[in-house]
């Protein structure tokens, strides 16, 4: 009976996932005029607000890993990861994703995963811990760009870090302790070239996941199939900041985007969405996490706290 349950629920997944990629397709091929400039329009959204505060950092991190930098910078740091039970990559992969934001962190855990440096177990840990914007987007797209004030963009940083570190440890001090060390420089490797193949690899792929769900957010705005939600949200936030935050569930810089347009009242709500990262983002981590292990349900819901936190935290400030 289970066994015939679990391909019941396998099929239904299945189907489900091809209906809406036939609707996807569907919409593109109905009205392609409309849908292509909103493809365009992700993709120079990406080009202009992420890859500039992305790809630098992402080459820097991958550097130091590769070169065995990132395992000397680790050893003074032993015992306070210890401490909270975390393996000994956790603080230089922390600075690394707080440096160069989502998703260099999921990244990193993934090669440390796959190198047999660290644990399942660890990863998890780190994958809830390592995952956060970095402060170029935060602070200068977000901030200085949108909401036109990169001190408030500074405080915005300052809580999502906060939120992240906060609800990452005490998951952490939740489980066992975990193993795992950084990997050591490897001769053979040509370090410049795997350090920026693959930073050029992954700023691609977050740009084609931010064009396609920034598209498909335009397309559930249309099918009015955000407005329910919409609805419900705008019972306590407004019509304007109930939209931001629906298309931010989706694709997070174009709902920040919006709700910036709204005035510096909403930082709290793209406090919550940055942290959270909305579909788009969480499906980039996961599509390096779900390697090691890391079940999407549970990081989801951690994200969602930690997303909770910044919004509280930032709250009595505006």
């Amino acid at each position: 009976m289970r066994g015939r349950a679990a391909k019941t629920a396998k099929r239904a997944k299945y189907a489900a996932l091809f209906l809406a990629l036939a609707a996807f397709s569907a919409m593109l091929i109905a009205r392609p005029e409309r849908y292509t400039a909103i493809c365009f329009e992700g993709i120079a959204l990406w080009a202009q607000c992420v890859l500039p505060s992305l790809f630098p950092f992402m080459v820097v991190c991958a550097l130091l890993v590769n070169t065995g930098l990132a395992e000397k910078l680790s050893s003074p740091l032993k015992r306070v990861c210890g401490a909270v039970k975390l393996p000994q990559t956790a603080a230089v992969c922390f600075l690394m994703s707080a440096t160069s934001g989502y998703p260099a962190g999921s990244r990193t855990v993934s090669e440390l995963y796959a190198s047999g440096i660290c644990s399942r177990e660890g990863c998890k840990k780190l994958a809830v811990l390592c995952s956060t914007s970095g402060p170029l987007f935060v602070i200068g797209t977000v901030g200085a760009g949108m909401f036109g004030d990169s001190g408030a963009g500074a405080i915005l940083y300052a809580a999502h870090i906060i939120s992240v570190a906060a609800v990452g440890i005490l998951y952490s001090l939740s489980g066992g302790r975990a193993q795992g060390g950084l990997p050591a420089a490897q001769s053979e490797k040509n370090v410049l070239y795997e350090s920026f193949y693959g930073s050029v690899q992954a700023a691609l792929t977050a740009g084609a996941f931010i064009a396609f769900f920034y598209t498909a957010a335009a397309m559930l705005h249309d099918m009015y199939i955000l407005y329910p939600l919409e609805s419900i949200l705008s019972i306590f936030t407004g019509e304007n900041i109930a939209a931001g935050l629906s298309a931010g569930l989706v694709e997070m810089t174009g709902g920040c985007a919006k709700l910036a347009a709204c005035g510096k009242d909403t930082l709290p709500y793209a406090g919550f969405l940055i942290t959270f990262g909305g579909a788009c983002v969480i499906s980039q981590q996961l599509s390096y996490l779900t390697k090691c292990g890391v079940r999407p349900l549970t990081f989801i819901l951690i994200k969602l706290a930690q997303g909770a936190l910044c919004f509280l935290l930032l709250l009595p400030i505006c």
